[in-house]
């Protein structure tokens, strides 16, 4: 009897482990289409050429690791840590174009719409999902 509480004891203790990397990958996956869906609006309402085609391919990338995060099991450090890449690629995309010499001549500001609004997103997405890496590569092969 004790080796089954034992036993069981750990299957627990495991899942209590497993806990908050779910609610991790629920929030990562609730940034990452936050993410798509301010690129995505931006586009509706009016960004165009280069830069409207990259926030489409953004915000694509956004659905397709958000639902791959909540989903995947086997395969969880690579999606935690594309998402992480392309949160972060985001961020310092935005956070360069915001300098006075800009990202590949385009410059962006603060008072651009949802500027500051995809600065929070963006970093604190960058924190969840560093974390949820971490976890996950803690948690691999178990």
């Amino acid at each position: 009897m004790p080796a089954e509480r034992r036993a069981g004891g750990a299957a627990s203790a495991g899942a209590g482990r497993r806990r908050p990397l779910l609610v991790l990958r629920v929030v990562g996956a609730l940034l990452l289409l936050g993410m798509g869906e301010i690129h995505l609006f931006l586009v509706l309402t009016g960004t165009g050429g280069l830069l409207g085609a990259s926030f489409v391919v953004n915000a694509v990338a956004s659905l397709v690791l958000a639902v791959a995060l909540v989903v995947t099991r086997e395969k969880l450090l690579l999606v935690s840590a594309l998402s992480l890449l392309l949160v972060l690629g985001t961020l310092l995309a935005l956070l360069i174009a915001l300098t006075p010499t800009g990202l590949f001549g385009l410059r962006s500001s603060l008072d651009y719409t949802l500027a500051p609004t995809s600065v929070v997103v963006e970093s604190i997405g960058v924190v969840v999902l560093a974390t949820t890496t971490v976890l996950a590569f803690r948690m691999r092969g178990r």
